[in-house]
């Protein structure tokens, strides 16, 4: 059965619930109407049968000699064992034969007495019929049949006599509905959800399956697209104009350290160029990472691939490994296994790569990194035994520009964005990072980032 179409959800609600209410009730009004234990009709090659027999008995008894009952007798007699039973009354309802008849018979002679409109009516495993007419020559007799069914009953009629298979019943013709009902309320907030994750993951692309489906959920994926339509314009002029900006601000530099170096060559090294020199090439990296993490803002869910953590990150912990023994440190990490990752490799390999950095960095001499897995979900932590940052300061490191007022400040030459791009990074990639005090005495850092399957 096709079901209209409505535009609303609370629409397609009302149509199903009237629908399923509908059908619930045809079979309630049906199923007493194909109870035999109720009056029925009797089909017609039977009935045609039963009045032959009828007719027969008629001729038979005319010819006989001796009394109506013992002429009966002879077709009542012997019969039940055979699984049937004949019966004949009166046209008053009396009962001539045989004598010893049950309280179906007489229930049954009380609702059908009309020869011209048989029936038939089950009592438990015995079915009469009748009632149909008999001559006995000038006398009317009434013919009436029980036999008994061999058949099981019906599975409809145990469902009539047990209230909790009818409600069983019930629930087997509604459930289907309900379940389509279910899944095509469930299908566009599915959508909206899917749509929801991929922006989560930044991924800002509209998508016209949104606009489909009841009104409500119509509106709701018009709107989300009007959303990310906005979102797109509004981080691509942010884009531009940090382009823009780190253009302007790279042609004066550029000039600026050029002046430096002719100066130097004039004037020889002093201390007041040199600071001039060093400001200019922090301001140039500072410019640089900072239109990093605009990029990976904007684009962090193109370039994603299937790869795993030991091709990721082996060869920089190498590199980082042999970086700490330069600087007298000594830096260990756990083994690394094949474990499957989803995302941008250059990005994944730089958010680790600046923790570890920053702890090769700020570490007095031991740098540890451990790499777990936790219900389908990679742990790496980063510790080393530096001074640490302050409790109070530690939800602020991930910050832009933030610097510690310990020995992290502007003068250990960072610019406060190394660990602001990991954390976008591994949010980007639907992960988590966290700092903590760790029991080396100085920083851990903590990051989980998902499995995939």
């Amino acid at each position: 059965m096709k079901l209209p179409r409505f535009s609303s959800l609370y629409g397609r609600i009302f149509a199903v619930f009237w629908l399923t209410l509908l059908l619930v009730v045809l079979i309630l009004l049906l199923l007493p109407n194909l109870d035999p234990r109720t009056q029925h009709t009797i089909p017609q090659p039977q009935q045609e049968r039963f009045q032959e027999s009828a007719a027969s008995i008629s001729s038979q008894i005319s010819h006989d000699g001796g009394s109506l009952e013992r002429k009966l007798s002879r077709f009542t007699d012997d019969k039940r064992h055979k699984g049937f039973q004949l019966y004949f009354t009166t046209t008053d309802g009396d009962v001539i034969s045989p004598r010893r008849n049950s309280k179906a018979l007489r229930n049954f002679i009380t609702m059908a007495d009309s020869p011209s409109h048989p029936k038939q009516k089950l009592y438990g495993r015995w079915m009469m019929a009748g009632p149909f007419e008999v001559r006995h020559k000038d006398d009317t007799l009434l013919m009436y049949i029980g036999r008994i069914v061999r058949e099981p009953p019906p599975f409809f009629i145990q469902i009539l006599d047990k209230p909790f298979q009818l409600l069983l019943l019930t629930m087997l013709v509604s459930t289907p509905l309900l379940l389509w009902l279910a899944w095509a309320i469930s299908l566009p907030a599915r959508r909206l959800q899917n749509a929801a994750e991929r922006v989560a993951k930044g991924e800002f692309e509209a998508d016209p399956k949104l606009e489909s489906g009841s009104k409500e959920f119509k509106q709701a994926g018009a709107s989300f697209n009007q959303m990310v339509q906005a979102i797109n314009h509004m981080i691509g002029g942010q884009q531009r104009l940090l382009s823009d900006i780190s253009h302007e601000l790279r042609s004066p530099l550029t000039r600026l350290r050029m002046a430096t170096a002719l100066a130097k060559r004039k004037q020889g090294e002093s201390n007041e160029l040199t600071r001039i020199d060093t400001e200019a090439e922090r301001l140039e990296t500072m410019i640089g990472e900072l239109l990093e993490l605009s990029r990976m803002q904007v684009n962090s869910h193109e370039q994603r691939e299937q790869t795993d953590a030991a091709s990721l990150w082996y060869d920089m912990l190498e590199d980082a490994r042999f970086e700490a023994e330069q600087c007298g440190k000594a830096l260990s990490y756990t083994t690394l296994e094949e474990w499957p990752l989803h995302g941008n490799p250059n990005l994944l390999i730089s958010a680790l790569e600046n923790v570890v950095r920053n702890a090769i960095k700020y570490g007095d001499d031991k740098i540890t990194i451990r790499f777990t897995t936790q219900a389908m979900r990679l742990c790496i932590t980063v510790e080393d035994n530096g001074e640490g940052v302050p409790d109070n300061e530690l939800g602020d490191i991930f910050r832009p520009f933030y610097r510690v007022s310990t020995a992290r400040d502007r003068s250990s030459g960072g610019t406060g964005l190394g660990l602001a791009i990991t954390e976008s990074a591994i949010r980007q990639h639907s992960g988590t990072i966290k700092a903590s005090r760790s029991k080396l005495g100085g920083l851990k850092v903590s990051i989980t980032l998902p499995l995939s399957k």
